[in-house]
């Protein structure tokens, strides 16, 4: 079977999507299939095309067996609504032209969270005849309103609209979450064609390892308890509560045994290091983006990882994918998000679940946990443990059978 998958993100990118759509594929092409990405040239989140690529209309490579087509897009760093909206669109027209050149295709997959390159695998469906599956991993534009990116307008409800089209047209949708599957049918989608296929682990890259000496040295982190967020700084993470954490942390006692560190880059990187600069905030450390390969290293040296998104409805619907990771890693977790995201730390038992945008309960569970042991090491056996349950090979093959049972039915 070939199949023929659109996602706006790729490696040598490593954010969420780039990961979960690398690692699926490879385990399908491990299992004999033709695999073929449409892509643009990496450039998340920076908006620079990274070292080795040019942004070109048309040009390939392989990944791990996977056969990779690079388009050309209008490519922006990730801020600005109607400069990213422009990025968008562009991918949306050029992976559909693109992919009108790729022979023999039996199911085409489109991957959100910007329905656009949806949009595109919906129009690809059409021209080839074929079925095609929507995987779900945002609710676009929900989350536009969420933070505040966009007023309520027209625009919106029109794009709505077309959402719930794609969802009612779409052989079969993949969502990440349950949450995201139950609200699909409260809209009137069909339940019978919504599978939950969660983000995973790649259990290969990320397991127990020793902390990398080099880099504490490095950082002059020797003997200090460090919490680290490691992703994208957005609107929609709410950093600064994790600077007003920091700020509480200066007056502990024994204050100065905590680091705070954010490894990534977004929208409000610039703002978030001024704020921390122009607070004297000494016990954060900014690091920019690293590649897959490096950015373990990095994980190694944290003893807990925050985990935190914007104190609103929607975000209770999402599980973020750096929660697996940690699971994996054995680094327990301080959870600032509500719902299904919140079930699975405190069910699973990997960490501390505090309230979204509440800076003092961060660095009071940040002081408890650092203060306890017995506790600590409870929560790194049971991630390991845990990660076992949603190990990235097993969840694409189980994604695998359904585009085989879709593309059956054509």
């Amino acid at each position: 079977m070939h199949i023929l998958f659109l996602s706006d993100n790729f490696p040598p990118e490593v954010n969420a999507p780039a990961s979960r759509t690398f690692e699926h594929c490879r385990e399908w092409v491990k299992a004999g299939h033709q695999v073929t990405v449409v892509t643009g040239a990496p450039n998340f989140p920076k908006g620079e095309v990274f070292e080795g690529y040019r942004n070109r209309l048309w040009q390939t490579e392989t990944l791990s067996g996977i056969r990779v087509i690079r388009v050309w897009t209008y490519i922006t760093a990730n801020e600005g609504f109607a400069k990213r909206t422009l990025d968008y669109l562009s991918f949306m027209v050029t992976s559909f032209l693109a992919s009108l050149f790729i022979r023999r295709v039996d199911i085409v997959v489109g991957t959100s969270p910007q329905f656009f390159t949806v949009c595109a695998a919906y129009a690809v469906s059409v021209a080839k005849w074929i079925p095609w599956v929507f995987e779900l991993r945002d609710l676009w534009p929900e989350s536009i309103r969420a933070v505040g990116a966009m007023k309520e307008s027209k625009a919106l409800d029109f794009l709505e609209k077309v959402e719930l089209f794609l969802y009612r047209r779409a052989n079969a949708v993949v969502s990440v979450t349950n949450a995201f599957r139950d609200n699909l049918i409260k809209r009137g989608i069909n339940g019978d064609k919504i599978h939950v296929i969660t983000n995973g682990v790649d259990s290969e890259r990320f397991q127990p390892r020793e902390k990398d000496s080099d880099l504490l040295a490095s950082l002059n982190l020797q003997d200090k308890f460090v919490a680290g967020y490691i992703g994208t700084h957005g609107m929609a993470h709410a950093l600064e509560t994790l600077l007003d954490a920091a700020d509480k942390l200066r007056s502990h006692p024994n204050g100065d045994r905590y680091r705070i560190l954010l490894l990534g880059d977004g929208a409000r990187k610039r703002e978030l290091v001024e704020q921390a600069h122009s607070r004297g905030l000494d016990n954060v450390i900014f690091i920019d983006s690293v590649s897959k390969d490096e950015v373990v290293r990095y994980w190694s040296i944290l003893d807990v990882s925050i985990i935190h998104l914007r104190k609103t409805e929607l975000f209770t619907t999402v599980i973020p994918s750096k929660l697996f990771e940690c699971m994996g890693m054995g680094i327990p977790v301080l959870h600032g998000v509500k719902g299904e995201s919140a079930e699975i730390v405190e069910r699973e038992g990997v960490g501390i679940v505090f309230e979204p945008e509440n800076a003092e309960m961060l660095c009071d569970s940040l002081v408890s946990l650092a203060d306890n042991p017995a506790r600590f090491e409870q929560y790194q056996r049971q991630g390991c443990t845990a990660a076992q349950k949603y190990d990235r090979s097993a969840l694409a093959l189980k994604m695998l059978a359904l585009i085989e049972e879709t593309a059956e039915k054509k």
